[in-house]
């Protein structure tokens, strides 16, 4: 993962910026993720009844999947700009929860670049599309439109 000038980074919008490594999504994460969030429906934390729905057995939150995103990123290959003194999240555009990830999956993060833009000297806002591929499995379990705004 290198790190480059903003303005440099600029020049990568609209290309893919790298992949993260696989991340296990196991019963423990969610059911922590349930405990935090006090989003305790059956589906994710407990195992018998989730065995008797479609997904056959618990399933992540979706927003679990949603909050590994900095995981994903820390983890991942992609450039990083340089100089950040501090980052912030902004928001998103849209996101779409495709399909449920089952607990002992492995996911992992793929991350493209659609815009970056300077709003103010050393104040950066960039737009990442970001989706979790699930091992073994053709569709993502989430893509998203993520804004994000660092200070260099």
């Amino acid at each position: 993962m290198a790190a480059i000038p903003p303005q440099e980074m600029k020049k990568l919008v609209g290309q893919p910026l790298g992949s993260s490594e696989w991340v296990l999504v196991d019963q423990d994460m969610i059911n922590k993720f349930a405990e935090a969030t006090g989003d305790h429906q059956f589906i994710h934390i407990d195992e018998e009844k989730a065995k008797l729905t479609p997904f056959g057995g618990t399933i992540a939150h979706g927003f679990l999947t949603l909050s590994l995103f900095p995981l994903l990123m820390a983890k991942s290959d992609c450039p990083r700009p340089d100089g950040v003194k501090m980052g912030v999240n902004y928001g998103g555009n849209k996101v779409r929860f495709l399909a449920p990830v089952r607990s002992g999956k492995r996911v992992r993060g793929h991350f493209k670049l659609l815009e970056l833009d300077e709003k103010r000297p050393g104040q950066w806002q960039q737009t990442l599309e970001f989706s979790v591929e699930i091992e073994g499995e053709e569709k993502p379990a989430l893509i998203a439109e993520w804004i994000s705004q660092f200070f260099v």
